[in-house]
């Protein structure tokens, strides 16, 4: 069962990947562009260009999340995402009260743990990292193959 299990890895990161970059990404673009119910708050409305610190992570959120959702930098866009989520959860919500139940910040210790888990395993199946990857791999020579070069 383990060894079947672990065959599949690699898919299943690939999907959580996916799953958590489009929600991620959807938090953005509700936010800057009003769609999909808008900004938490603002019955429809976006936040306002440049405000500290909503807009800020609003552009965070689309931008790093898009690229988690493609596997494209994963790594890179998943410690800035985890990191935006931690301090949304520490500066925002914590102030409210201790435990993320009781300060509303389930999904800001949520997001922060699952892009932080990402940073680790990479993007899985299914991502432009794999496929630049190997396309970058297979047009470099071993340096085996490579004759030397005399001095």
């Amino acid at each position: 069962m383990s060894a079947r299990l672990n065959s599949a890895q690699p898919y299943a990161i690939g999907l959580f990947r996916i799953v958590i970059g489009l929600l991620f990404a959807v938090h953005g673009a509700a936010s800057l562009f009003g769609v999909l119910g808008g900004a938490m708050g603002t019955n429809g409305g976006t936040i306002p260009s440049g405000t500290w610190p909503g807009w800020y992570a609003a552009v965070i959120q689309l931008v790093a999340g898009g690229l988690v959702l493609l596997g494209l930098g994963t790594r890179a866009a998943a410690l800035i995402a985890s990191g935006s989520m931690a301090y949304a959860y520490f500066d925002v919500h914590q102030q409210a009260a201790l435990w993320p139940i009781q300060n509303g910040g389930e999904l800001s210790a949520l997001f922060s743990w699952a892009f932080l888990l990402l940073v680790f395993t990479g993007s899985g199946a299914f991502g432009l990292d794999r496929l630049l990857t190997r396309r970058t791999a297979s047009t470099q020579q071993p340096a085996a193959d490579q004759a030397p070069i005399a001095a």
